[in-house]
């Protein structure tokens, strides 16, 4: 992995701790939700393996240590830092809480222990895994939630903000609870079910469209899903049916989803097709989603693109990766900031998830009847054991928003969850702060 795949003033700031015999101190970071975003009542976690991938592959080449020579900014760096960069690796710990996990603002989703200059370069780099796959996990698992038990596919490549982060996105909408992607690469690299089959260029490069309803049955048979609506939508349902099996069905992309759903079903059905189904797609969000369902529209799968692989209405995280520890031969020095709106809790912390609460306490603390989340990942350098595969955080984000009463899943006007902070956690911020007053 890249070790310039950071912000400079990471690095500006190692050079110094070099410079300044800092560099082996123990440091311990944080990174946690400062806040939620815009209508978001909680969040699913997600970009975990990433954050190991990174942490376990952090180089720096020849090359990539010659350019920081050339920048002005490390004119005055010594040559020792040079070298240090290219003995690089991380030696630390990593906790931090499982895949899936549903939190809430104020909580901690991943602890970095480290000597100080290699837990501050990830900075950068955990901070846009966490986030970005994050805020697409929790889109998917709010759209999954209204779509009441039919399915979602994510369809957002295209249009999301690079191709890296197509993939990325269709990892974490599966993890939020989408049935697959239409990225085919995320589904090599993580064993995530792939779903398409033809676009309306498909049906434009034939003389006619029931010419290109055939070819599609002859290649796919069984998963044909024929694009209805390129020039009539129910006309183009009806010669979809006239072909009969083998089919899985029908998509539509356009118009009034509800109604043609209605007449196309009725075509379907008709034809004796009453096993073929309906996929509605077509800048779909939770909230055209919830509308479509309570209309009762006969539709029995959802694609979703743009809306779901940029977080459209949400597209930020509020994820800060702060210093709350750092120990010096042997002693530790808990760090606090006390700026207005930004203060941040010192030491290494634990969330407790009791039934109907979350607790945030010290790391120390030993508090019965709840279940702590942050679990060790990688401890000195070596991951702890194998992570859950992307299969077994999506079950997890399903049992964990599942958990959560209505009231706080709710699109509009949902409850702020109860999260707490425990009294020795408090003490704790008062010592500190008096310790700089």
């Amino acid at each position: 992995m890249h070790g310039l795949l950071t912000d400079l003033y990471e690095l500006t700031m190692a050079a110094g701790y070099f410079q300044a015999g800092k560099s082996r101190e123990t440091a311990t970071f944080e990174l946690s939700i400062r806040r939620l975003p815009q209508f978001r009542n909680f969040v699913v976690v997600a970009g975990l393996a990433q954050v190991v991938e990174y942490l376990q592959g952090l180089r720096f080449t020849p090359e990539e240590i010659d350019y920081l020579r050339g920048l002005p900014q490390f004119a005055r760096a010594p040559e020792g830092f040079f070298e240090s960069l290219g003995e690089l690796r991380f030696t630390g710990d990593l906790f931090a809480v499982p895949e899936g996990t549903a939190l809430f603002a104020g909580e901690p989703v991943l602890t970095v222990r480290a000597p100080l200059m290699e837990a501050q370069i990830p900075e950068t780099y955990l901070l846009s895994t966490i986030a970005f796959q994050t805020l697409v996990a929790t889109k998917a698992a709010r759209i999954v939630e209204m779509a009441g038990g039919r399915g979602v596919v994510e369809f957002g490549t295209r249009r999301a903000h690079s191709p890296g982060a197509g993939v990325l996105a269709g990892r974490a909408a599966y993890i939020g609870g989408c049935l697959g992607t239409s990225n085919t690469l995320a589904g090599f690299r993580y064993g995530i079910p792939v779903y398409g089959t033809a676009a309306h260029s498909w049906v434009l490069a034939f003389p006619d469209e029931m010419q290109s309803f055939r070819e599609l049955q002859k290649l796919l048979g069984p998963a044909a899903v024929y694009l209805v609506d390129t020039y009539d939508t129910l006309e183009g349902a009806r010669r979809a049916a006239s072909l009969g099996r083998p089919l899985w069905g029908v998509r539509l992309d356009s118009g009034d989803l509800a109604e043609l759903s209605r007449g196309v079903r009725a075509i379907l059905d008709a034809a004796g097709l009453r096993e073929a189904r309906i996929m509605a797609s077509g800048d779909l969000n939770e909230y055209k989603i919830s509308e479509l369902v309570r209309a009762d529209a006969p539709i029995d799968a959802f694609g979703v693109g743009t809306e779901l692989a940029t977080s459209a209405d949400a597209p930020t995280l509020g994820a800060v990766y702060k210093l709350v520890e750092l120990e010096v031969e042997g002693r530790k020095r808990y760090t606090a900031k006390f700026s207005e709106d930004k203060v941040t809790l010192p030491g290494a912390k634990q969330i407790f998830r009791y039934p109907d609460h979350d607790l945030i306490g010290g790391t120390s603390e030993g508090l019965s009847g709840a279940e702590p989340l942050l679990r060790p990942v990688i401890l000195n350098g070596t991951l702890a054991e194998p992570l859950p595969d992307a299969r077994a955080a999506r079950a997890r984000a399903a049992e964990s928003v599942k958990r959560l009463p209505e009231a706080y899943r709710r699109l509009k006007d949902a409850e702020p969850y109860p999260v707490h902070y425990s009294a020795k956690l408090k003490a704790l911020l008062e010592e500190a702060r008096r310790r700089v007053e």
